[in-house]
């Protein structure tokens, strides 16, 4: 019988003590999204759960208001012989607007009402439509119908205001044009346009403003949780926020579920304001649908390509730096393991335990 603790035994503990267990990166898995309700509010779509699993050839009582939804954002139209409605039937022009829902969202593709697919239908999410007729679309990012365009001229500057009567009064004025100034100064980092506040609301290439409900531009807001914003096509300049939602800026401050970061959502609507359509990046700025209580601010390099197709690149970019962003933006975080170098103590005692061998 060999000893319990004998010497070799001994050896192999003390290595396995000194010696750096591998250390894998991290899994990146993509973000389910889902949306967060209390008894204080509810999602603008919360009952579409009751879709979930539906697939061709279903019939569900109130299908045709999931529907109108697709034909909201520019996946569904209604037939000719409809009668401008839609049935409760799941058919195969549905099956059909649902994998190009799915295709454009980044989505597994099942053509069926999947818990991913039910879950992204449910998000808070720009009023902006996804796709055509208006929408010319690449792989990734898009553009208006037509590529429209700020001015034919760069470098150039926009102008931009806040509207003087319609704001909301729970976040200071400062605070707002703070934000504001970040979001578009993360834009004019990668393309030759400036832009500057003025004081002239009537006057300003872009008009920001927070209205409630129908507000006159035949695009109206729907409460908590549904559609947060939207904009216009260059050189349009209207940009509308949802007065309903509970707007933040420190989510340290605002406790409420519902909270929804204001500079994420003014970022993503610059983007239309410069003729940028949503992307199907996850990640991108301009992917269509925000999480309650998440930001996503940084520019990524679909977002970038996008919007320098349409103006060319500010002269101070440099794709490098964006490119190391994103790298270090995807490294696996939260893990307690050693480097793959060993230090240099621990070779020296490697070594003389290796020698005693010897």
């Amino acid at each position: 019988m060999f000893p319990l603790f004998g010497y070799h035994s001994f050896l192999f503990l003390l290595l396995l003590c000194f010696f750096p267990r591998p250390c894998f990166t991290a899994r990146i898995t993509p973000e389910k999204i889902t949306v967060i309700t209390t008894d204080t509010h509810k999602a603008t779509w919360h009952n579409f759960t009751r879709f979930k699993d539906a697939e061709k050839g279903s019939h569900v009582s109130g299908m045709s208001e999931l529907k109108k939804y697709f034909q909201r954002f520019g996946y569904l139209s209604l037939p000719d012989n409809q009668n401008d409605n839609f049935t409760d039937v799941f058919d195969t022009q549905f099956e059909s607007a649902v994998t190009l829902y799915q295709q454009k969202l980044g989505l597994p593709v099942t053509g069926q009402l999947d818990s991913d697919t039910i879950s992204a239908i449910m998000s808070p999410r720009c009023g902006v439509s996804d796709t055509a007729p208006r929408i010319h679309a690449t792989k990734h990012f898009a553009y208006f119908y037509g590529t429209p365009r700020w001015g034919p001229g760069s470098p150039m500057t926009l102008t931009y205001a806040c509207s003087p009567s319609n704001m909301i009064d729970y976040i200071s004025l400062l605070e707002i044009r703070t934000v504001f100034q970040r979001s578009f100064s993360r834009w004019a980092s990668v393309i030759p346009v400036n832009f500057t506040e003025i004081e002239d609301y009537e006057s300003a290439n872009i008009r920001i403003g927070f209205y409630r409900g129908d507000h006159g531009d035949g695009e109206p807001f729907d409460g908590v949780l549904g559609v947060l914003a939207h904009a216009f096509a260059p050189e349009n300049g209207r940009f509308h926020l949802d007065e309903a939602e509970t707007w933040a800026i420190d989510f340290k401050k605002v406790k409420s579920e519902a909270a929804v970061d204001l500079e994420s959502v003014a970022t993503h609507e610059i983007g239309h304001i410069l003729g940028l359509a949503h992307s199907s990046v996850k990640e991108a700025v301009m992917y269509p649908s925000l999480r309650p209580r998440s930001r996503r601010v940084d520019l990524k390099l679909d977002d970038v390509e996008g919007v320098q197709a349409l103006y060319g690149s500010n002269p101070n970019f440099k794709f490098s730096s964006l490119l190391e962003s994103e790298t270090s933006s995807n490294k696996g975080i939260g893990l307690n393991c050693r480097s793959s170098k060993w230090p240099f103590s621990l070779e020296v005692v490697v070594f003389f335990l290796l020698s005693m061998i010897t």
